[in-house]
């Protein structure tokens, strides 16, 4: 697997700024509640976005990006296949 950057700069500082705000707040919430195991789950999600930010990879736009060169190779094949249409028909045009 080839770890590319697939992130711009700033979406890498909003998930860096984001990411220190929820682990900071769920750590301090961990000091006053210890016994709950939910603060615990944010604060991996928030280093998690730290992380993500700092080596502007994002496993899931990765994942999304395959989705697509995917859905870009194999043509919609509707029914039986008798009854095939172009993926251009069947998909409604979006100029953005």
């Amino acid at each position: 697997m080839n770890i590319t950057k697939n992130i711009g700069i700033l979406n890498a500082l909003i998930r860096i700024t984001i990411g220190l705000t929820v682990l900071s707040w769920s750590t301090a919430k961990m000091v006053k509640f210890p016994w709950r195991d939910s603060y615990l789950l944010i604060a991996i999600c928030g280093a998690m976005k730290v992380a993500e930010g700092i080596v502007r990879f994002c496993p899931v736009t990765a994942l999304f990006e395959r989705y697509q060169e995917m859905e870009q190779q194999t043509p919609l094949a509707l029914g039986d296949g008798s009854n095939e249409m172009d993926v251009d028909e069947v998909l409604p045009y979006n100029p953005s």
